[in-house]
């Protein structure tokens, strides 16, 4: 791409055009994966959509390479390139909320911290992550995973409409009852079929919710993994809560003493009627002594953020992840042999539990391809100092190489790494082959393919 060619693209768009000349681009480059480090030739701080549809068109007609960011929070670091085009959705991040019809529509550079910020302020909400800083698109067109998805399903099944700008550089509203084949895709689909520059949601009441992290010696990782696996078969939708192997961070609920130190953890989320969270976390506190937590009411737009200290930008990352049907006992042992392993304070496996109002959306509704499963799985390697990188990533692949046996083929797309192209197939689910058709309308270039792809 010549000087000339970037003048010509700051003539056509609002936003900010910044090339390795401006001061700007360092910052401009960088994604929230430390370990990725690319240098695309120009990065579009996009103001509005019609910078989107600018920025389509001129990578298409180019041959130019085409990455896509919102909040920056891909693991392979999707949202950056080397030598092509980066289109940088975080300027356009405005929320507007409908209390009456119980929906917002959001811009698609919204973090989960704006939303939730802007609907709490309603007593509303909708099933979004649990790391402020993630934001909305990417995290809903893969699926959604959150504390409110037993109750509320994942994000993708509360999303009503979204405007997108596809690969012809045209703007598309897709919805139950406009271009519903785009609508089915992008629900599951990843970013495989164009730009959402605004995702309209319906909102749930969602105000206070008795939350919180419980730590339990490392010793009782068996026990507690039973217990979770049994309690939550068939617990009340409105407890979201996961197992974690957690390094112990310097918090002051947790005894000075035992900072560093490795733990299994719970963190629940009761977000229905406030006054029985006490009650519906004693089933916690009955599985094993609790060494440490830090539980009661918050506000449910505080929770979002509890965990980003662990996760700041920058830190570099490794991931892997399964989808799980039954976590049997072997299934256990391989977690307990392997997950008090974990090389950091912000390394950890996590265990979503994805029934409850996920298993009522029937398999072909949406492009969520694994309806069936009953978990989520994620290891995490995370590590702010570059020297880790080879023992964090060997130790999320052997542990994935260890539960491998008692999982899905296929995972969760939003913790897919770089080196998971060979399970696209097998993470898009059974509804790959009706993806590939849709893909070939839509991009029929692969214009998007800087993502967990399906090709055309």
């Amino acid at each position: 791409m010549s000087a000339k060619t970037s003048s010509e693209l700051r003539e056509h768009v609002r936003g900010e055009v910044i090339t390795a000349d401006d001061t700007e681009y360092e910052v401009a480059r960088a994604v929230h994966n430390g370990m990725i480090d690319k240098r695309p030739t120009v990065v579009v701080r996009a103001a509005n959509a019609g910078d989107v549809m600018t920025v389509v068109n001129f990578a298409r007609d180019n041959g130019h390479l085409l990455s896509v960011r919102g909040g920056g929070h891909s693991g392979p670091g999707f949202g950056t390139n080397d030598g092509g085009v980066v289109l940088d959705l975080s300027r356009m991040r405005s929320v507007r909320v409908d209390p009456k019809g119980k929906t917002a529509r959001a811009e698609g550079g919204t973090t989960w911290g704006d939303f939730n910020a802007a609907t709490g302020a309603f007593g509303l909400a909708t099933t979004g992550g649990i790391i402020s800083t993630t934001g909305i698109g990417g995290l809903t067109l893969g699926g959604g995973i959150g504390y409110l998805t037993r109750g509320h399903g994942l994000s993708l099944d509360n999303l009503v409409s979204a405007d997108v700008v596809t690969a012809d550089g045209k703007m598309l509203v897709a919805s139950e009852t406009e271009n519903p084949d785009l609508f089915w895709a992008i629900r599951g689909g990843g970013g495989n079929f164009g730009i959402c520059t605004s995702l309209e949601y319906k909102l749930q009441p969602v105000q206070q919710v008795y939350w919180g992290p419980m730590f339990y010696e490392v010793s009782e990782a068996s026990n507690v993994l039973r217990f979770f696996r049994d309690y939550i078969a068939d617990a009340p939708e409105e407890m979201g809560v996961f197992p974690a192997f957690q390094i112990a961070p310097p918090l002051p609920f947790i005894p000075e003493n035992r900072h560093g130190d490795m733990f299994m953890a719970m963190v629940a989320c009761w977000s229905g009627d406030i006054g029985q969270g006490e009650r519906q976390f004693k089933a916690f506190h009955d599985v094993a002594e609790v060494k440490a937590e830090m539980v009661g009411p918050v506000p449910y737009p505080a929770i979002n953020a509890a965990f980003d200290g662990l996760f700041p930008p920058g830190i570099r990352q490794y991931w892997k992840g399964n989808f799980v049907k039954e976590l049997t006992d072997d299934a256990i042992a391989a977690h307990v042999q392997h997950g008090p392993h974990a090389p950091s304070v912000s390394s950890t496996m996590h265990l979503y539990p994805i029934n409850g109002s996920c298993h009522r959306v029937a398999p072909d509704a949406t492009a969520f391809g694994h309806r069936d499963a009953n978990f989520s799985m994620v290891i995490l390697a995370a590590s702010e100092d570059p020297a880790h990188d080879a023992v964090s990533t060997q130790w999320v692949r052997d542990y994935s190489d260890a539960v491998a046996p008692h999982s899905e083929v296929g995972g969760y797309v939003n913790f897919m790494d770089d080196d998971d192209e060979a399970r696209v197939r097998a993470n898009y689910g059974v509804n790959y082959d009706r993806l590939v058709q849709i893909k070939r309308q839509f991009d029929p270039g692969n214009l998007f393919r800087c993502n967990q792809n399906i090709a055309p």
